[in-house]
């Protein structure tokens, strides 16, 4: 039996959403994965290290997944519910989680990591970044690409031609230029979403802020029906998101 436009709603917009484990969207929404595989790569990269710091770690779930992390590990987080989480999951893994605002100056030392990486960090201050990294050092990370998630966005927002370029690869690999690192690395591949259901979409707007900015069901309730009613009679909505694999090294 086909559920209601409210029940889906109000189940979504009840579910807790702190952390960055998307489970709950399991048989609702489906995303395609990159090629590269993230994970692997990091946890690789996190067993030869000797100290590293997780920049936006959200709920920790990402750097937990690795096999081992090094002596000296600790994350950053500026939400207070991830906080939370992320110490809760971490700590018995031995790292530590540092509360941040997510804005210059990194509360570390200069040279102090060997390895710096992150998932989706929403910005990405190279400058800090280089100024942690000892010599030969590296950053490794998984950026959200340009116009990620667009077909959420401009359903609600309308038209957004001034942000399709923003986090570009070409601009970031720029950027960390100038910050003094060289790329070893940069990839970027555009993926598949489906949203079968509102509720996967409302749920979706609620954990991922900036695709919607302020989103709030009752601020776009009639144009979540409407959404609502299109996948009714056509099925899943489909949207691309987009991915960068980065790696920059410090000079020795």
């Amino acid at each position: 039996m086909t559920r209601s436009f409210d029940d889906l709603v109000a189940e979504a917009n009840a579910v807790p959403v702190e952390g960055w484990d998307f489970s709950w969207l399991d048989g609702r929404a489906t995303e395609q994965r990159p090629s590269w595989g993230y994970q692997r790569l990091m946890s690789d990269r996190l067993a030869r290290a000797t100290a590293a710091l997780d920049i936006q770690t959200g709920g920790g779930e990402v750097l937990a997944g690795a096999a081992k992390l090094p002596p000296t590990m600790v994350a950053t987080e500026s939400w207070p519910p991830n906080v939370v989480k992320a110490t809760r999951l971490l700590h018995p893994l031995g790292a530590v989680v540092v509360a941040d605002p997510d804005e210059p100056p990194l509360p570390f030392a200069d040279e102090a990591f060997d390895l710096v990486i992150s998932r989706h960090p929403v910005s990405v201050w190279w400058r800090e970044i280089a100024r942690v990294l000892r010599p030969g050092g590296t950053y490794f990370a998984q950026h959200v690409g340009p116009g990620s998630v667009f077909g959420v966005s401009e359903y609600f927002l309308g038209p957004q031609p001034e942000e399709r370029d923003g986090r570009h690869p070409d601009i970031e690999s720029a950027d960390a230029v100038a910050a003094g690192l060289e790329l070893a690395d940069v990839r970027m591949e555009r993926l598949r979403m489906e949203f079968s259901d509102i509720g996967a979409v409302v749920y979706f707007l609620r954990k991922v802020i900036w695709i919607v900015p302020g989103f709030t069901v009752d601020a776009y309730r009639d144009r979540l029906r409407d959404l609502h009613e299109l996948i009714e009679e056509e099925g899943p909505f489909v949207a691309h998101s987009s991915r960068v694999l980065i790696e920059a090294r410090k000079p020795g």
